[in-house]
């Protein structure tokens, strides 16, 4: 340690020790513009305290480090933006906390992006245990680090995409933690732009108009625990790197252009120990290379898994395909991935020495899938008599399906995995 800092740091603790031991708390009652007006009279490391009621007011600008907090004992503490036209909480200040508050009615603008609570360039905050409801965008981090979004239920109601906001909106942070969020009736529940190693856990993203969760050059994140059920296109994966895809359930997203999640350029990632359930696609896979896909189960789906040739050196082992109309499907007659020691529904083949993996390899492409892919009304024969023929000839004479999409070591049994889903799954 330096002579100069052997003489700041104990100033700079002393500094802080002084400003915890002078903090003070007030009590905020809704009239005409009151949390604003104290908001300005606070000082670093103050508490708001906000009784119930319905505070009319926005645009209000939080640049000093405080904590609003909603008084626990009483009923609603509601910050209502009228539709006014303005963001309700503007944070721009470190070390901020925004605790147990409602928020209301923040309007559609086309040229602003007008959020319940705002956070520009700021390190530290706290945003946990608020209710918001009706808000264009819910939560809105631009340029912020090491942030706590917790326990919140945003709700929206939009019925298009161009006039609906984001829940969660990231766009240049780091280092933020995302966990146990209810998140609603938005474009995207969660969205992530140019974000580095964040942290979501645990959170339902459902009924969103277009995404449950979208993400795109945001690289070392990981997703764990997370539903995303019911959302307009599922879950999509852009352009990023080492990204961890653990123990989370991706189900019941259908529709034409719908999907369980969309992996399109991605590298050196995990996904391991999800659910893909009740989707068009469980994994649809774009450019997405040496990645490691195990331990999922993809139960069913139209299509489990479509993987495109331009997709490589990925790693599907250890995973549960069941039930699905097509396992996998590609649009090459090459394949570039390795398929070993999955569990296939489909598969009829024997274990003369009973060591679980079956003797005779397992090709997951159908020759009917490549038809459906070059004449998609012929979904019509699915269940039929001729479907059926065209499959035992197939694996009898494999000829049109592509000959290294094999998976040599089928397990006769579904892999079980050391943990419950049940648990995982949030009304």
């Amino acid at each position: 340690m330096t002579l100069l800092q052997t003489i700041i740091l104990p100033i700079v603790a002393s500094l802080f020790l002084l400003s915890q031991l002078t903090a003070k708390t007030f009590d905020v009652y809704p009239s005409g513009g009151a949390l604003a007006r104290v908001v300005a009279l606070a000082h670093a490391g103050d508490t708001l305290l906000l009784h119930e009621g319905v505070y009319r007011e926005s645009g209000i600008v939080v640049d000093k480090p405080l904590s609003l907090q909603g008084q626990r004992s009483g009923g609603a503490v509601v910050l209502d933006a009228e539709n006014k036209g303005v963001s309700i909480l503007f944070i721009r200040a470190n070390n901020v906390s925004i605790c147990g508050l409602t928020f209301k009615n923040v309007a559609v603008a086309y040229t602003t992006d007008n959020a319940a609570i705002r956070a520009d360039n700021v390190r530290n905050c706290v945003i946990e245990n608020n209710t918001l409801d009706n808000t264009f965008f819910g939560i809105y981090l631009a340029k912020s680090s090491f942030c706590r979004i917790a326990n919140n239920v945003l709700t929206a109601h939009g019925s298009h995409e161009s006039s609906s906001g984001n829940g969660v909106h990231l766009w240049r942070c780091d280092s933020i933690t995302i966990h146990h969020n209810t998140v609603n009736g938005h474009r995207d529940g969660i969205y992530f732009e140019f974000v580095h190693t964040a942290v979501i856990t645990q959170n339902l993203s459902t009924g969103n108009l277009r995404y449950g969760l979208h993400f795109m050059f945001s690289d070392s994140c990981v997703y764990e625990q997370n539903t995303f059920r019911r959302n307009g296109a599922g879950v999509a994966v852009m352009y990023t790197h080492n990204v961890h895809m653990v123990n989370n359930r991706f189900e019941d997203n259908w529709g034409a252009a719908a999907y369980g999640a969309l992996f399109k350029d991605i590298d050196d990632s995990e996904v391991r120990g999800n659910v893909f359930v009740n989707n068009t696609i469980g994994l649809y896979a774009e450019g997405c290379n040496r990645s490691i896909i195990e331990q999922n189960e993809f139960l069913h789906n139209g299509y489990a898994v479509k993987i495109m040739a331009n997709s490589m050196s990925n790693i599907f082992t250890h995973n549960t395909f069941e039930g699905n109309s097509f396992d996998v499907s590609t649009n090459s007659l090459q394949n570039y991935n390795t398929f070993r020691g999955n569990y296939w529904s489909r598969y009829q083949g024997y274990d003369l020495n009973h060591d679980g993996v079956g003797d005779v390899p397992f090709r997951p492409v159908r020759l009917f899938s490549l038809i459906v892919e070059q004449q998609a009304p012929a979904l019509v024969l699915m269940h039929s008599l001729f479907v059926e023929l065209l499959d035992i000839a197939e694996r009898a004479l494999p000829s049109l399906t592509p000959e290294t999409l094999v998976d040599n070591e089928p397990l006769l049994k579904p892999y079980r995995k050391p943990f419950s889903h049940s648990s995982l799954s949030r009304k």
